[in-house]
């Protein structure tokens, strides 16, 4: 089998010594001088252009600005994780991290101010911001990527299971009911594979390491499990802001102007019904 050997890693590269708290699995410089990580960096492509095709579809369908605004904050999540592992300097580290924060209260706040006032709606805004500035400013401090993670997790849950919420007490179409748990299901069980494959990846390294030098390269590319988490958490997040979407719609009242659609049967977004009858015009009259 054709493959090229695993060099020895460098004492440093091209960014220096690493500044960050946290180094992974995949050894560093060993594909390039000038990239520390290259799979981590490079299988940020997949959410950075995820979050893309969100922002794009957000502006076309004229889903709410609050949709653009989460899309946008998880592009810079791709863009920051990037740069920390091409360089695993702190700075990026924090610019990969802190917008992980930042981006999921948006989503949090869309999630429990459905039904206030507007008085309230603005409150809860504060409070929500108040929290990722003192979550902030802990993890600054102390430096422990525990404290992140968890503050990430807490977030992420509190959105998931008011979302699952307000679709079993709030949805009543069956179809959009099926669509929405479809959606969301598949969007866990992604994010879930990423982080199992992360994990083993942290907690069976050595032995990773050991095959990867094995099997060279660009094989050994496939056992890289952070790399593989940027790649299903980027699909996991995408399936999550779809849900998100429809789920406003129908909170909404709009559900009739959109439809819901399954390219290819596994890939979802919602589109306002006069772009697809556009689509399906112009199809027939291509195929005529």
């Amino acid at each position: 089998m054709w493959s090229i050997p695993y060099p020895d890693p460098p004492e440093t590269g091209f960014w220096g010594v690493p500044t960050s708290t946290i180094d992974w699995c995949e050894e560093n410089y060993v594909v390039s001088s000038y990239v520390a990580e290259a799979v981590n960096t490079i299988t940020n492509g997949m959410f950075v252009a995820l979050a893309g095709y969100s922002i794009y579809n957000a502006i076309t369908q004229k889903h709410e600005l609050r949709f653009i605004l989460t899309a946008m904050g998880f592009a810079l999540v791709g863009i920051g994780s990037w740069l920390f592992h091409m360089t695993l300097q702190y700075e990026y580290q924090l610019l990969d991290e802190l917008p992980m924060i930042y981006a999921t209260c948006i989503p949090t706040w869309a999630v429990f101010s459905y039904a206030r006032s507007k008085k309230d709606s603005i409150l809860l805004g504060i409070y929500i911001f108040s929290g990722a500035s003192i979550l902030t400013l802990v993890y600054l401090y102390f430096k422990d990527p525990t404290i992140h993670q968890a503050g990430y997790a807490v977030l992420t849950g509190m959105v998931l299971f008011r979302s699952l919420y307000l679709v079993v007490t709030k949805i009543e179409d069956s179809k959009i009911r099926a669509d929405m748990w479809r959606t969301v299901i598949i969007g866990i069980c992604t994010f879930l594979s990423g982080y199992g494959l992360w994990m083993l990846d942290i907690h069976f390294c050595t032995w990773v390491r050991s095959t990867r030098r094995i099997v060279g390269m660009p094989l050994g590319f496939i056992l890289e499990g952070h790399g593989w988490w940027h790649i299903l958490t980027g699909l996991g997040v995408y399936y999550y802001l779809v849900f998100l979407e429809y789920l406003r719609i129908c909170l909404t009242g709009r559900a009739k102007d959109y439809v819901y659609v399954w390219d290819g049967g596994i890939f979802p977004h919602v589109d306002l019904k006069t772009t697809v009858e556009s689509k399906k015009a112009k199809s027939a009259k291509k195929n005529n």
